[in-house]
């Protein structure tokens, strides 16, 4: 699992850093998956090395154009790019749907690959044999959904030798002992898969909470995962500010990933306000964030974050 920061900005854009959106890439199928779609989330595209035609599955928190504006272009030119594009289905809140449809209708633009609308509520939002998704209602002034990965614990590593010295037969049986299957053999014998397989490995985690204020919500929905994105849109001395507007501050987001017990903390979503220049600069809101908890990235555009298993995520690129 490998985390791309696309957009990093709050509200508006600015020369370093475009508004919300986040991918998650999924090396093992080819896949990526996006939380938020700002307003020039495709040119973003362009400037990495991701493809769109690989976008399967885009998660929506809330209806503020600051993480939607993008969605209808990226689709748009999902279809005029000239690879084959595959079925993308699309998680979001109430009215994400109606919005979609507005933008078909009144510019005439008509897909040529299947989009399918899931609009969320508190619990499961996804599952297949390798991921569970869910999601919980934060706290912002319109309904704002985090959202939840899980990847699902994995067989450890088949013993091929020890197979072979029992004489079991390769071929489909090796495929069932791997997956931890009891198997009957040819010869009457019964063999345990767990027993020819190493220690489980572990599955992965990510948790994505914005746009929020401090909540309980944030804190179980993030219990124990090995990333935690997290806004941080106001410094510590504009507390007062968060509260008005319903955001969060760089401590804020802190105590959310020391009480959930995050293994990592990536913070996102700043204010141009703290732009490079000005009275509190980027590393300022770092290190507020540091002082309650340690393990704090602050993320920039295009930075990329190795989700691994069981050690915390690590920075790969920035």
């Amino acid at each position: 699992m490998e985390i791309t920061f696309l957009g990093t900005s709050s509200g508006v854009p600015t020369r370093s850093r475009n508004v919300s959106s986040v991918a998650l890439r999924l090396p093992q199928r080819s896949e990526i998956w996006l939380f938020d779609c700002g307003e020039g989330t495709q040119h973003q595209f362009l400037r990495s090395e991701f493809k769109a035609s690989q976008i399967r599955r885009i998660f929506v928190t809330h209806m503020h154009g600051d993480h939607i504006f993008g969605l209808m272009g990226l689709l748009a030119s999902c279809g005029l790019a000239g690879n084959p594009q595959q079925k993308v289905d699309i998680y979001g809140p109430p009215k994400l749907n109606d919005y979609l449809q507005a933008c078909r209708r009144y510019s005439q633009t008509h897909f040529s690959f299947p989009i399918k609308v899931h609009t969320v509520k508190p619990g499961d939002v996804y599952e297949d044999g390798e991921f569970r998704v869910t999601c919980t209602l934060l706290e912002h002034r319109v309904p704002a959904y985090g959202y939840r990965v899980d990847e699902k614990d994995r067989p450890g590593r088949f013993d091929v030798k020890r197979a072979q010295s029992m004489g079991i037969p390769p071929g489909p049986i090796y495929g069932k002992l791997k997956n931890g299957e009891v198997v009957t053999l040819p010869d009457g014998r019964r063999v345990n898969g767990k027993d020819l397989c190493g220690p489980t490995l572990p599955g992965r985690s990510m948790a994505y909470c914005t746009d929020t204020v401090f909540c309980e919500q944030a804190v179980e929905l993030a219990q124990g995962v090995d990333v935690l994105i997290h806004e941080a849109t106001f410094a510590h001395q504009d507390a007062e500010m968060a509260y008005q507007r319903l955001h969060s501050t760089t401590t804020m987001a802190a105590q959310t990933a020391l009480l959930a017990q995050a293994k990592q903390l990536i913070m996102t979503h700043f204010s141009p306000r703290y732009a490079p220049g000005n009275t509190i600069q980027p590393e300022d809101l770092l290190s507020e964030a540091q002082a309650i908890f340690p393990n704090t990235a602050m993320a920039k555009d295009f930075s990329t974050y190795l989700v691994e298993r069981v050690e915390p995520a690590s920075l790969v690129a920035s």
